[in-house]
């Protein structure tokens, strides 16, 4: 190639370089990090990683999400699966369930479905989800899916 065709070193444009953080927040890596929302990319502001996984904690502070779960779970139905079957599942028992309904039957200000949240309220929404599946609580799961899809990322954004 003829050496008019290549220019010295600085007549060349060269394109700036960004200083770039290291990222603080939890990766999609972390063993605890569900499959599921492994797909979620909703980076933070100051970097590209993902809103790490919900917990219940988490869908607690959403008032409006809270009162479709307490719509959906809180009726008892002797053929809908309620928030009987998921506490039972996660351990509570019967002597707790029953002192947890009678404790809020009739009360419009306690449900027993945000009782049952609280007390597991470090498990994450995942995991709630698949109680949804095991219960064929479709409605409930989509529910989730759609907080955790769209909801949850701008919130979590919102406080980091």
């Amino acid at each position: 190639m003829p050496s008019r065709y290549l220019s010295p070193s600085s007549d060349r444009i060269r394109q700036p370089v960004e200083d770039v953080e290291e990222c603080t927040c939890p990766t999609s890596n972390s063993p605890d990090y569900p499959k599921e929302l492994q797909l979620l990319n909703s980076p933070c502001e100051k970097c590209c990683c993902p809103a790490p996984p919900p917990k219940i904690s988490d869908l607690m502070n959403d008032k409006d999400l809270l009162d479709l779960l307490r719509l959906k779970l809180d009726p008892n139905h002797c053929t809908i699966k309620n928030w009987k079957n998921f506490a039972s599942r996660w351990g509570m028992s019967y002597d707790e369930l029953t002192l947890l309904e009678h404790r809020t039957q009739g009360s419009l200000s306690h449900s027993p479905t945000q009782e049952f949240l609280l007390r597991y309220n470090q498990k994450t929404v995942t995991e709630l989800t698949e109680l949804c599946r095991i219960y064929q609580r479709i409605d409930v799961l989509r529910l989730l899916q759609s907080w955790i899809e769209k909801d949850w990322p701008s919130r979590w954004q919102q406080t980091h």
